[in-house]
């Protein structure tokens, strides 16, 4: 990545959850490879399709008793110290009569990438951008059902998601001092609205920047080493909470929460792979979560996690 970068040669990429998987194309590479890309900086998918069914869609998530388990082994470490802020996910069986293919095309995100025969994603998280040399990242943490009365009020001032949301800016605004200088909070508490089929909801995102440091300039490669796991989707401290998720969770996340970008020569706009289904033999599985703290209730952490299983298609 670093040598095609400091070449100024185009080219998408994707990392896994735990960087242990690393795929890059160049331009002239991605139509082989069969990959479809949405970005709002990039698309490879310029096909329309009209969608003549009506959508079905049937989640069956698991027990609260389940989900309790590896909740309880997050909150223990977190009263004990180790952690203060862990992205706990899970793996959610979907029935649909929609393709993976039409849910790359159907769906409304900022980010889309389909994988033949194995993944379709529609993340409304950015990573991080560079332009110019300015690095950006935009953490997103805090959801809310839209329907609610003063929703987005109630979401900025509910005292669980603004201590995650805290936490979450903290943890990157240092994650973003690794690799650049003078960095800054210039947007905090930032609220968008994300609409689906099944419902709408409110997120609560930052923006942070800072200027890229000469020795990381042009070396896409080394800076996404420095930065990965991505911290909205991890937690904090990262190292310690990557070993209790990894006990708490109990599957592989594979590219679920990875991240993937698109390098035009010049600049970089990047994603966190999240709202994510997943193909494994005939079956579909959708991954979601959320961030737990010492203020989480376990129902709301459940729901939070069911609420995530959608398809943003009107």
């Amino acid at each position: 990545m670093d040598e095609l970068s400091l070449q100024k040669v185009p080219y998408f990429f994707m990392i896994d959850f735990l960087a242990e998987n690393v795929e890059v194309y160049k331009e002239n590479e991605i139509k082989e490879s069969g990959l479809l890309i949405d970005f709002q900086s990039f698309s490879n998918s310029k096909e329309k399709y009209a969608l003549n069914k009506k959508i079905e869609w049937t989640p069956f998530p698991e027990t609260l008793e389940s989900f309790k388990e590896g909740f309880d082994k997050v909150q223990k470490n977190i009263r004990l110290g180790n952690s203060y802020l862990a992205n706990y996910t899970r793996k959610t069986e979907v029935q649909t009569n929609l393709s993976l293919k039409e849910i790359f095309y159907h769906s409304i995100a900022k980010y889309k990438v389909f994988y033949k025969d194995f993944f379709v994603f529609f993340s409304p998280e950015t990573f991080v951008k560079i332009v110019d040399g300015k690095i950006l990242t935009y953490p997103m943490k805090g959801t809310i059902d839209a329907s609610l009365e003063n929703a987005a009020e109630i979401l900025k001032n509910d005292k669980k998601e603004k201590a995650e949301h805290y936490t979450v800016v903290d943890l990157l605004r240092n994650d973003l001092s690794i690799v650049a200088d003078d960095v800054k909070v210039d947007q905090f508490q930032h609220i968008d609205l994300i609409r689906t089929q099944q419902k709408d909801l409110y997120a609560m995102s930052s923006e942070i920047s800072g200027n890229v440091k000469p020795e990381f300039a042009g070396k896409i490669g080394s800076i996404m080493k420095k930065l990965l796991p991505a911290g909205s989707i991890l937690g904090a401290p990262k190292p310690k909470t990557l070993e209790i998720i990894l006990d708490a969770e109990g599957y592989d996340r594979g590219y679920y929460t990875g991240v993937c970008g698109w390098f035009d020569g010049e600049n970089l706009d990047s994603c966190v792979m999240i709202r994510f289904i997943e193909k494994e033999g005939d079956q579909l599985y959708f991954k979601s979560g959320g961030g737990i703290t010492h203020m989480s209730k376990l129902e709301d952490e459940y729901q939070e996690m069911k609420n995530k299983i959608y398809v943003p298609i009107h």
